[in-house]
């Protein structure tokens, strides 16, 4: 599989498998699909492995220790995320630690390639448009950010816990784009990457997403991005698969991506795959997180990516839809 700088890290697959499927957040698959299809990934040329405890409480990262017996087969890497939210400053560290504790437990691995911020980082001060009562749980202000996030994954470096850092850039778009450029910077960021520009239900603020302003900004600053949300969490595949309220953020951007589907019947084209093949032509981006939980998704998907760029001409006849949040 092509691979590309991720940046200043190392090669990283185009095609990451993500932990979302694996976990059965995603639809319902089981513990023996989910593992055959992590061995067929890494088989297939699939380098980078992205976990969190909270896919399936704890169930994807299960399948990684179940699948590996704590030795991930050679070249290939993983990454987990911490909740941190706004905690004492006291208490960052030990919920950090804490977090790779769990997931060491869980995958049986005692290192981790990059460790991911996956709480929102807003600005001090700041009042959320939803959820805004419970915001210190999925929040993490400047201030924890610059004086005691940033000196505590540095330490974890220092001792050999992690290899690197990086943020889920899905916070404040002005706050992840100054988290971007400042004197001590993620290596990765995970930024949303698919046509319709939408974060769906994890944007829980009232302002745009911005998510190329945020793509642009980890490209100037040598911060390596991956993807995610190709499908935006199913609203651009064909049908989605889970029950979900009439009101929930998926389930509009479902309804408004009739057009797209539409398209894709015209052109022949499965819509889930044609998303990808996107998301992975996107200026900047350098691989797309999979949230694949079987190994029919997984192959359709990786030959969609091995067709390449994805043709200049369907992409102006996408852009056309003005699907764009």
């Amino acid at each position: 599989m092509e691979t590309r700088q991720l940046g200043s890290l190392w090669p990283v697959s185009r095609l990451v498998i993500g932990g979302g499927g694996l976990g059965q957040i995603w639809g319902e698959t089981d513990r023996d699909e989910a593992v055959a299809t992590l061995k067929s990934a890494i088989d297939q040329g699939i380098n980078l492995i992205d976990m969190a405890p909270m896919y399936g409480r704890g169930e994807a990262e299960r399948v990684v220790g179940a699948t590996f017996g704590g030795k991930l087969p050679e070249g290939v890497r993983i990454t987990t995320k911490c909740q941190l939210g706004s905690p004492p400053k006291e208490a960052v560290m030990d919920g950090l630690e804490l977090a790779l504790k769990r997931s060491s437990d869980a995958t049986k691995l005692d290192y981790v390639d990059v460790f991911f911020l996956h709480s929102n980082i807003c600005p001090d001060g700041y009042v959320y448009a939803h959820n805004a009562d419970v915001q210190d749980r999925f929040a993490t202000t400047w201030s924890i950010y610059v004086d005691h996030f940033i000196p505590a994954m540095e330490a974890l470096k220092q001792k050999g816990r992690i290899g690197a850092w990086g943020i889920t850039g899905t916070g404040i778009p002005d706050t992840i784009i100054d988290a971007l450029s400042y004197d001590v910077k993620p290596a990765v960021v995970q930024a949303v990457a698919n046509l319709m520009d939408s974060a769906g239900g994890m944007r829980r603020y009232a302002e745009p997403a911005r998510p190329r302003e945020i793509i642009a900004a980890a490209q100037k600053n040598d911060v390596g991005v991956l993807g995610i949300r190709a499908v935006q969490a199913g609203a651009l595949c064909a049908e989605l698969d889970r029950d979900l309220p009439d009101d929930n953020e998926e389930v509009l951007d479902y309804k408004k991506a009739a057009p797209y589907r539409d398209l894709c019947a015209k052109l022949g084209q499965d819509p889930a795959a044609l998303a990808h093949q996107y998301a992975l032509s996107m200026e900047g981006v350098d691989a797309v997180i999979l949230g694949v939980k079987n190994r029919q998704e997984l192959d359709q998907l990786i030959k969609a990516a091995s067709e390449g760029t994805l043709n200049s001409a369907v992409t102006q006849q996408i852009d056309a839809l003005k699907l764009k949040s």
